[in-house]
């Protein structure tokens, strides 16, 4: 028996809302890899790691708050945790192998279309273990031409936003990106759920349990949201995320180097080096008409 399958129980609410985190998690993450780009070599993959992890766990959170409004309406349906992590884990892993390949390798062609492919995998790789974390009495059935359109999105929107992470300086276009990739996150999202069947087995268990899909959704999304929130400070106090300057408070002070000798740096002369050179100086003009 094909089941009723309801994915906006909450009107444009979870959509929407969806969005927002997946576009601050894109967001934070791009930002995090153009830091890098101005960072010490040994500070690099700090900042990369925290990329990795604002973007997974806002595609992750992105995901499950979309789900919160999904119904099957013969069945009630659960979520299996230790699936529902994992999908996390997923998210965070592939999207950092991404990114460590373009923070490490630059806008290079291989290493963008290499680390695009492996984020935008990884997207559709935590969406569909996802939704293998379901638990309901009856099976998913996914129509493989719209799938593979989920796939497509995910990896050619992960490739376009690597590239303007590491290809375009300035606050505004780094936040553009972050637009493109929440719009192509959820995109990818909606195209996967509308590859969905759903098929129940004879005698599917109606009605709800003690267990809502919000009940049990929430409390799991209150770590990867918290990160967010986290992430988002340590961005807003760093002013150089929002300059793009030199790392290091060396770079911060130093002179604009202006008139300035190569190197940017002005070395004192001492005051009696001065005088004596002065005073040096005179005699020589003094004894000059005496020599002719």
């Amino acid at each position: 028996m094909q089941g009723t399958v309801d994915g906006f129980g909450y009107g444009f609410v979870t959509p929407v809302v969806a969005f927002l985190l997946a576009w601050l998690g894109a967001a934070l993450g791009l930002r995090c890899t153009t830091r890098s780009l101005h960072a010490r070599r040994s500070r690099r993959a700090g900042w990369l790691a925290l990329a990795a992890t604002s973007i997974g766990s806002g595609i992750w959170t992105m995901h499950f708050v979309a789900m919160l409004g999904f119904t099957v309406e013969e069945a009630a349906v659960t979520y299996d945790r230790p699936l529902t992590f994992a999908s996390l884990a997923v998210a965070v892993v592939m999207v950092g192998v991404g990114i460590f390949l373009v923070g490490y390798r630059g806008a290079t062609p291989m290493a963008l279309v290499t680390g695009g492919t492996i984020t935008g995998l990884g997207v559709a790789s935590m969406h569909y273990l996802g939704m293998a974390g379901m638990q309901f009495d009856g099976q998913f059935a996914y129509d493989t031409l719209t799938v593979s359109l989920s796939v497509v999105i995910a990896v050619v929107a992960s490739t376009a936003s690597l590239w303007a992470a590491v290809s375009i300086r300035g606050l505004l276009p780094s936040l553009g990106a972050g637009v493109v990739m929440g719009v192509a996150v959820s995109g990818m999202h909606y195209t996967g759920m509308a590859a969905l069947q759903v098929h129940l087995h004879p005698g599917a268990a109606t009605g709800t349990t003690g267990d809502t899909p919000t009940s049990l959704l929430l409390p799991m999304m209150i770590g990867p949201g918290c990160f967010l929130l986290l992430a988002g400070v340590v961005l807003v106090f760093d002013p150089l995320v929002v300059t793009d300057g030199p790392d290091g408070p060396e770079g911060r002070a130093r002179p604009s180097g202006r008139g300035l000798p190569a190197g940017g740096q002005v070395t004192a002369i001492p005051v009696q080096r001065r005088h004596t050179s002065s005073a040096g100086t005179a005699r020589r003009e003094v004894r000059q008409p005496r020599d002719r």
